[in-house]
């Protein structure tokens, strides 16, 4: 009998133990993933925490590209991490993970992967302060064979699309991870250090140098988050309803100063344009940058900086309006996975057909019409999706226009009122959050009331030209017999997608 118990409880015993091993086991810390999961970009952003600010401490010197200093990530574990990974590819010295030295890695094979495994886990819900410290070269930096930081004669910019921060801080770089931001970079004194934000002071710590420090109070994507050093002349004003208001203009612009100016000085009257279509601007500044030194424009929050090229015809407010309602479309509202790509790019070329009618230069209808009729249905363009393009064609001039006219034949089949209801409640339900297309689709036959998924199968994700244009059957039978007549807007608005697409010629 006793025999007989003992072995029932032994029995027992390891079971209760099995049990217990299985169950740590499953909790046992974990490594983060190493990228967070997007289809065109294995290697972008990191599992296992999410990143609320990010401090950065640098100095910069244009003569010999180097960028010293430190960044600070606070964060918090989202699962129980045994490591984690930042994506950054620049030369690191130490790391510190809660004030104690960490064990840290880089990846050997391009990726741009830096790998830390702090002295004890982090919790799920622990909260987490990274010291990361470095010193390095970053245009001699490739990751998947790339340069996104580009050295200018008398400075340096950290713009570009999808990625640009791994080459000057470390960063949980994907648009899911929205933070807030503190820069701070030390350079000559014969050049200016521009970032987004409002410029919240300049010091002078050492002869030669100044430090300019910028703040982004407002959730901010790593990719937008943007870097520019160099001779700039530096205008700080205040916009009519009090925002700091900020541009700079390269030294070297040489004829294209005027049309520069004449362009990105009118932000404030276009912000408060698409403001009355969208809803309230949704941060904290406004301002431009321009320069010599890229062959695009991108819409870094707060800030968008500006190839001079697009000013070379003269002036050109369509890339400032585009630029201008990406920060509402894109910027606020950030891509859940970088095949959304419409939900940035439809929505900003859509942008400028408002700001074209706006100012009387072509309606949104003739605009859609026009772009519609004048591209014949062999051409290639019908071939890119704009709900995925795929990352070869993710810059592609139909994701601009073809994406535009998808916005546009939206508008026309629920009407005016119900339409701007749903581009603003996007803007409310969405802002400082990232979504995907399916999200925008369910959103507007909510408050439209209509079945709409046959007009977004067809402009957005069936390839070949669609058999009635955006402004329906009534307006193609009308439009029959009459040739197409480019808007008075179009060859500019052409000109600047043109001249957009081009980010991703690299």
């Amino acid at each position: 009998m006793r025999l007989k118990t003992r072995a029932g409880f032994a029995g027992l015993t390891a079971g209760v133990v099995s049990v217990l091993l299985a169950g740590s086991a499953a909790a046992a810390p974990a490594p983060g993933s190493i990228g967070i999961g997007d289809p065109y970009y294995p290697h972008a952003g990191n599992g296992g925490y999410d990143v609320g600010h990010y401090d950065l401490r640098l100095t910069y010197q244009p003569a010999t590209d180097l960028l010293s200093g430190a960044t600070t990530i606070l964060l918090t574990a989202t699962q129980d991490l045994s490591a984690f990974n930042l994506d950054f590819g620049l030369k690191v010295s130490s790391v510190r993970v809660n004030n104690r030295p960490a064990k840290f890695a880089t990846s050997t094979d391009g990726t741009g992967e830096l790998t830390v495994t702090p002295s004890a886990p982090l919790k799920k819900g622990q909260t987490a302060t990274v010291v990361v410290a470095y010193a390095d070269t970053p245009s001699k930096v490739k990751i998947d064979g790339f340069t996104a930081w580009k050295k200018t004669p008398d400075g340096a910019l950290a713009v570009d699309e999808p990625q640009s921060a791994a080459w000057w801080f470390p960063s949980n770089d994907h648009p899911t991870d929205l933070a807030t931001y503190d820069i701070s970079v030390e350079v000559p004194n014969d050049v200016a250090a521009l970032s987004n934000g409002t410029l919240v002071r300049k010091t002078v710590q050492r002869p030669g140098w100044t430090r300019w420090n910028w703040r982004s109070t407002k959730p901010q994507a790593t990719y937008l988050t943007s870097l520019e050093v160099g001779k700039f002349e530096v205008n700080q004003q205040t916009t009519p309803d009090g925002q700091p208001f900020i541009t700079a203009y390269g030294a070297d612009l040489g004829e294209s100063l005027g049309a520069a100016k004449a362009s990105v000085e009118r932000t404030p009257e276009i912000t408060e344009f698409l403001a009355s279509k969208f809803g309230p601007y949704p941060f904290e500044a406004q301002g431009g940058v321009v320069t010599t030194g890229i062959t695009f424009a991108l819409e870094n929050q707060t800030r968008p900086v500006y190839g001079a090229r697009a000013f070379r015809s003269g002036s050109n407010t369509s890339v400032v309006a585009h630029e201008q309602a990406h920060q509402w479309f894109g910027d606020s509202v950030t891509l859940g996975k970088w095949s959304d790509i419409w939900l940035n790019e439809g929505f900003a070329s859509y942008g400028e057909f408002l700001w074209s009618e706006e100012t009387g230069e072509g309606t949104a209808d003739e605009l859609a019409q026009y772009i519609y009729d004048s591209v014949p249905a062999e051409d290639p363009f019908w071939q890119v999706l704009p709900a995925d393009p795929g990352a070869e064609n993710q810059f592609d001039a139909a994701v601009y226009d073809r994406g535009a006219l998808a916005v546009h034949a939206l508008r026309k089949a629920v009407g005016d009122d119900t339409f701007f209801r749903i581009l603003q409640t996007w803007q409310q339900v969405k802002k400082a959050k990232s979504a995907v297309i399916p999200e925008f689709i369910a959103l507007a036959e909510k408050i439209s009331g209509k079945p709409l998924y046959d007009l977004f199968q067809t402009w957005l994700y069936t390839k070949g030209k669609p058999a009635v244009g955006p402004n329906g059957a009534q307006a193609a039978a009308l439009r029959a017999a009459v040739a197409p007549v480019a808007p008075k807007s179009y060859p500019q608005i052409k000109a600047t997608h043109e001249f957009l697409a081009e980010r991703h010629a690299h």
